[in-house]
């Protein structure tokens, strides 16, 4: 793949972690009611937001090796939270609330989820395509 061809894996993954982003962030107060003693899921819904939109602006500005393990670690990482606290009722975890939700018919998790899945398929691409630049980079010298 080329430089043009990366540039645009890098924009549709931006694009994707920024579907995230929204749905956190816009349904965080949904989630406050649910708290341990340290914190709600609505305010781990907006760390998660946060997160990913500062992710997803370190992978336009520079789409590298670092950038595109963060990228799938955030979505990964995501996607995997609420897959598994969908089925499974995990409960409290340390500072974590309880965050089981046995069903997808919230408003944007399916959405989220899905934006998730597909940007960690797109970040192991781009990762894997950093990794084989930067060893033809190293083999070169």
């Amino acid at each position: 793949m080329n430089r043009a061809g990366e540039r645009v894996l890098a924009v549709v993954t931006a694009a994707l972690l920024g579907v995230d982003a929204f749905v956190h962030l816009h349904y965080a107060h949904s989630y406050d009611q649910f708290k341990s003693s340290t914190m709600s899921e609505g305010t781990l819904f907006r760390i998660q937001g946060v997160v990913a939109i500062v992710v997803g602006v370190l992978l336009l500005i520079w789409p590298g090796v670092l950038t595109w393990l963060l990228s799938l670690l955030v979505a990964g990482s995501a996607v995997v939270a609420v897959t598994l606290y969908t089925y499974v009722d995990v409960g409290k975890l340390g500072p974590l609330p309880d965050l089981y939700e046995h069903t997808w018919s919230p408003p944007g998790k399916v959405l989220s989820a899905v934006a998730e899945l597909v940007a960690v398929v797109l970040s192991i691409i781009g990762l894997t395509l950093a990794l084989r630049r930067r060893r033809v980079r190293a083999a070169a010298y």
